[in-house]
């Protein structure tokens, strides 16, 4: 198995189902249906779930593809209310991505969705990384947080938000982001330009969900008005010729997540994927899982599928193993590192 990064993945796209039956039972909470389906996406047809209704007391998680989806997300996390369940849930986070090679993970938390935390969202920070620092101790996966707004918040409170990140500094807090469904919400690049500026003066890193449910415009927007690092998902670029070469041009790189973009109806299967054309455009591609639990996937299966789905032999997996490490915002050392580590597994005759 190859050591490798992950840019591209949610935190709250990670809870297993024990994780959730535990906080379920730990709060006395109703589960939105068996479950044994709660995960299942032939059941539900793409996170397309029925709306309960049930007094008030019991969530509902209709509606369908990626914005019945994150309201799945908003009920899930609502179940994390204590520092202690919030350091489980990073600590098994980092036990996952251990088991599928994963050396470092830039881990993608919005606050929007921990709906016990609002107006805490710094001690939510803390909490996580408790759980993250245990587990790196532990030799378990080395995790930072890339702070996610909300494509519907404001400019203030996204301004708010930076200002206080700017301030607190909570450990492990490396980037700002933003997600949420781009073609609901429209472009926000503009709406988001100030929070992303003060952000990059803070020294944060940036990286923006772009070039998925809307089209390309949504990437020229992150790299304009966002000064983008790295764009999570960007595979509508591929209808921009224009924009896959300034993305070559500037060497910024994507955190390219097939099996999600298929699950969600992006893309009718994995052929159709325009994966390969942005790769042999010469785009800077990693590959990511984006929510692995309700997708039902880890990442070194996902890298499986690719492979036999695009032809793709060993040498290109390392490329892309080394491309996942040199896209993250792990620090210089542990990047060279990695990168050490992986040459050494690539090519075990060669000189160390």
């Amino acid at each position: 198995m190859l050591p490798k990064a992950e840019v591209h993945v949610h935190l709250e796209g990670t809870f297993a189902l024990v994780d959730i039956l535990r906080l379920a039972k730990e709060n006395g909470a109703a589960l939105p249906g068996p479950a044994a389906t709660i995960f299942d996406v032939s059941t539900h047809d793409a996170f397309t779930m029925p709306e309960i209704t049930t007094g008030g007391t019991r969530p509902g998680v209709g509606g369908a593809g990626l914005s019945g989806f994150l309201r799945f997300l908003d009920w899930q996390c609502g179940l994390v209310r204590t520092r202690e369940q919030a350091a489980r849930i990073a600590y098994a986070f980092a036990a996952r991505q251990t088991a599928s090679g994963v050396r470092y993970s830039d881990v993608i938390v919005n606050p929007t969705h921990w709906n016990a935390w609002h107006g805490r969202e710094i001690e939510l920070m803390e909490a996580l990384a408790a759980g993250l620092d245990e587990a790196e101790e532990d030799g378990l996966c080395v995790a930072n947080i890339a702070y996610s707004l909300l494509r519907s918040q404001s400019a203030g409170e996204a301004e708010h938000a930076v200002a206080t990140l700017a301030d607190r500094r909570p450990s492990r807090v490396v980037a700002l982001s933003v997600d949420g469904d781009e073609k609901s919400s429209g472009r926000t690049g503009e709406k988001f330009r100030s929070a992303f500026r003060a952000a990059e003066s803070a020294g944060f890193r940036r990286t923006v969900h772009a070039g998925e449910s809307s089209g390309p415009e949504g990437v020229w927007d992150a790299l304009d008005h966002l000064h983008a690092d790295r764009i999570d998902h960007g595979v509508r670029s591929i209808e921009d010729d224009v924009l896959v070469r300034r993305l070559v041009d500037e060497s910024i790189p994507l955190g390219v997540c097939p099996r999600s973009n298929v699950t969600l109806g992006l893309y009718a299967d994995w052929a159709s994927h325009p994966l390969p054309r942005l790769v042999d455009a010469g785009v800077r591609v990693t590959l990511n899982t984006d929510d692995p639990a309700p997708l039902a996937c880890s990442l070194d299966e996902d890298w499986a599928v690719a492979a036999a789905t695009y032809g793709f032999d060993r040498a290109d997996l390392v490329r892309f193993a080394a491309e996942s490490i040199r896209a993250s915002f792990a620090d210089d050392d542990l990047k060279r590192d990695l990168l050490a580590e992986l040459a050494g597994v690539a090519d075990p005759g060669a000189p160390s």
